[in-house]
């Protein structure tokens, strides 16, 4: 849709613009989790194992399991989200995943460990803990308020699609 500022109908415009701010929150959404999880697949997984280790979190071998898990578990909840593929349970295990790298930034942040950069998107981009915990709150604030929105947050979705072909 292309906005006039021109035309007569721009309220009309700007309407549906605002209509569409929660399929485009959970298409970013899961545009972020697409990039990162395809960042770290992209490259050896003992690159994301090594940030693992950093974090003194976890035992060698569960460090392991998750550098080999957690990219591709990113990268189709990431398409999901993108594509409004079951959208509520998507949208439940990203909240999920956000807590759970919320929480062992926050571990990381009060033991002080010596981590400089996150590693959060691979060698793509590189930011500090407390940036990226902002950036893992703002993200898990916009999934929460989108849990409560579903109706709007399926607009342009295939679950949206599929339910009304079964219903036809």
């Amino acid at each position: 849709m292309v906005c006039n500022l021109w035309s007569p109908n721009l309220f009309d415009c700007l309407r549906k613009l605002k209509n569409s701010r929660y399929p485009l929150s959970r298409i970013m959404i899961g545009g972020l989790f697409v990039v990162s999880g395809f960042e770290k697949l992209v490259g050896p997984y003992q690159n994301f194992l090594y940030v693992i280790q950093n974090y003194s979190f976890l035992p060698f071998f569960l460090g392991e399991i998750a550098a080999r898990l957690l990219p591709w578990s990113e990268f189709f909840l990431g398409i999901f989200l993108v594509l409004g593929l079951w959208t509520k349970w998507t949208l439940r295990a990203v909240m999920a995943l956000l807590l759970m790298f919320m929480g062992v930034v926050i571990q990381a942040l009060i033991r002080q460990l010596p981590i400089t950069e996150c590693g959060c998107f691979g060698g793509l981009i590189s930011f500090p803990l407390p940036v990226i915990l902002a950036l893992d709150t703002t993200v898990f604030v916009f999934a929460w308020f989108l849990s409560f929105r579903m109706e709007e947050a399926e607009r342009c979705s295939l679950d949206r699609y599929l339910a009304r072909n079964e219903s036809a």
